[in-house]
């Protein structure tokens, strides 16, 4: 789980990177090439794009650290954590819904992927099956029963 997304930021890096120290400075150089700096949109661009991306490596940089720091021994075994595949019944309507707890960095709403802060995400943090949850949501009150939890432990892979 973690795996994948670090190594989808690490590509991101790396390209980021690469403009860094290639595509900008080229830019730049040929930007001031057409003389007066003071009113040259172009080379203001080159520089604002240099400065945007050079905080996004920061991020990324910071990111990747604090994915590559998460112990894996902490996360609960046997109740919702991160990473859990949890599988919910309405209890309102009787549907089943099921949702993954993903890193902030994997969140798709539609294909299921909460994050551990959404409302849903903070009222089922370690709960197990058979626990009824009540969440709090703009539409209204839900209750919810647990009727299925997989553990990131008990995924195939991390």
């Amino acid at each position: 789980m973690f795996k994948k997304t670090i190594e989808k930021l690490e590509e991101e890096l790396k390209e980021l990177w690469h403009q860094l120290k290639v595509v900008i400075p080229r830019d730049l150089q040929r930007a001031a090439a057409h003389g007066d700096l003071s009113e040259n949109a172009e080379y203001d661009e080159a520089r604002e794009r240099k400065r945007f991306t050079e905080s996004r490596v920061s991020q990324l940089t910071g990111r990747i650290r604090d994915l590559k720091g998460i112990d894996i021994d902490k996360i609960p075994a046997d109740r919702v954590g991160l990473g859990s595949i949890v599988t919910l019944e309405d209890l309102g309507t009787g549907n089943e819904i099921t949702y993954e707890l993903a890193l902030a960095d994997d969140v798709d709403v539609d294909s299921g992927k909460i994050s551990l802060k959404a409302p849903i995400g903070r009222a089922l943090m370690g709960r197990n099956i058979d626990d009824e949850v009540s969440v709090a949501l703009p539409a209204g009150k839900k209750e919810y029963l647990i009727i299925n939890l997989k553990t990131l432990h008990q995924r195939d892979s991390l």
